[in-house]
């Protein structure tokens, strides 16, 4: 008896010998994530953070950067008299701790919290702290970018998270009303931003504002009247993704 295959079959067993004789598809090179320059955020703790920020602020500047969330983008320019706060806020966003962190905390009429993190990356962030760079001249006016602090009790000497931001909203008060929560003597231009533009003056000298917002002001407003939850949480989260942009 003889084997006999029809053409067609044939056709397919010649094509499968084929096939069997050729060499797998080389696989691709794993792309390697990008080195991004700068301290490792492992090794910085509240005493070694701020030369290597401050050499870091002088080899890699900046001075502005865009914030990205759901309800548009928050234009950002930060001090130049706060070099610390500024570098590690520009070292963060550059090596994209911040892209895993969202608003977590937002008061209407107050501030909007961000930099909760939440990403695999950041919650292996070390928590060094940063020391404060309060300037009389930055004060708590609305859309003011300061940084927050925790355990004042074990914390007497008001060092900064080096995550957690905020932006002030405020409302607009009466140069009394101003000049009473404030706890010292305003400036006339303070009052009158106080007066016109509105803030918070009751956190003038108690935390760092290094940085004001120059574009997108409304997004703020936006997210400060987002529903939220018990915890100030909003309802629906607010995940957040931060560019250096000059």
């Amino acid at each position: 008896m003889s084997l006999y295959l029809p053409c067609r079959f044939a056709l397919v067993w010649l094509a499968l010998l084929a096939a069997c004789n050729q060499a797998p598809p080389a696989t691709e090179p794993t792309k390697k994530a990008p080195v991004v320059p700068g301290p490792d955020l492992a090794t910085l703790t509240d005493s070694t953070a701020p030369a290597a920020l401050l050499a870091y602020g002088r080899q890699y500047p900046g001075s502005e950067v865009l914030i990205r969330t759901r309800l548009g983008n928050i234009r950002v320019k930060l001090y130049d008299d706060t070099p610390i706060h500024k570098a590690n806020f520009l070292l963060l966003a550059r090596k994209g701790v911040f892209d895993e962190t969202m608003f977590n905390r937002v008061v209407k009429d107050f501030a909007v919290q961000g930099g909760q993190t939440y990403g695999a990356r950041t919650i292996r962030l070390k928590r060094y702290r940063l020391p404060p760079e309060i300037r009389p001249e930055h004060f708590h006016k609305k859309g003011a970018l300061g940084m927050a602090r925790y355990d004042d009790e074990k914390n007497p000497g008001r060092l900064s998270s080096n995550t957690d931001f905020y932006f002030v909203v405020g409302e607009k008060l009466a140069p009394n009303q101003s000049q009473a929560m404030a706890g010292r003597t305003l400036t006339p231009a303070q009052v009158k931003a106080y007066a016109t533009v509105g803030g918070v003056p009751s956190l003038d000298g108690q935390y760092t504002v290094f940085g004001e917002v120059i574009e997108g002001q409304d997004v703020v407003d936006k997210i400060a009247n987002e529903p939220v939850e018990s915890d100030k949480w909003p309802v629906t989260d607010i995940p957040i993704k931060v560019e250096v942009v000059k």
